[in-house]
């Protein structure tokens, strides 16, 4: 009985601790981020045409904006395996260790006219990502129906979150941000 009581009291006071002690401290979201990585879509297809393709960098997260000629209607963004052209159905070879597929239910040529509004210069290139902290290529891979995708090549999966923007004027942006770090 002597040699148990030692062993009763250490489990007397892992238990009190147990009990009395917090649980493990969450950490803090990283710069108030509370977003997650799972597809985001909304709206159904215009015809608006795209205007232009930027980004920006900020302390937290990068940007990319899609500049909309008229209301952005619609999108859907999420992480792939692997981003496709339309149509073809090849692989846009992306720079990133994932993948987000950008659909924007707008066209980058005018509908009535069949006029590209949106012409890129080197449409593999959309934006110069050097310096970047998450982006590592943004590219075209096709506008059809008035359904555009862009391939946005990123460091890893981290989070993200999309939302449209009205104005200036009657233009509006479609606008996907993505931490730096989860």
């Amino acid at each position: 009985m002597r040699k148990l009581k030692p062993w009763l009291a250490v489990l007397g006071l892992l238990a009190a601790f147990l009990v009395v002690a917090p649980g493990q401290a969450q950490a803090a979201p990283y710069c108030g981020i509370t977003w997650g990585s799972l597809a985001k879509s909304a709206g159904a297809t215009s015809s608006a045409p795209i205007a232009n393709v930027r980004a920006g960098r900020h302390a937290c997260l990068d940007r990319l904006v899609v500049d909309i000629n008229g209301h952005a209607n619609g999108f859907t963004v999420q992480y792939v395996a692997a981003v496709h052209r339309q149509g073809s159905g090849a692989v846009v070879p992306l720079r990133g260790g994932a993948f987000l597929q950008v659909t924007v239910e707008d066209p980058t040529y005018n509908v009535n006219t069949g006029m590209q509004v949106y012409r890129p210069a080197n449409p593999g290139e959309l934006v110069d990502t050097a310096g970047y902290a998450t982006f590592r290529q943004v590219a075209l891979a096709g506008s059809f129906e008035s359904r555009t995708t862009v391939g946005l090549g990123v460091r890893a999966r981290l989070p993200f979150t999309v939302f449209v923007l009205d104005g200036p004027g009657n233009q509006s942006r479609l606008v996907i941000d993505v931490a730096h770090r989860w």
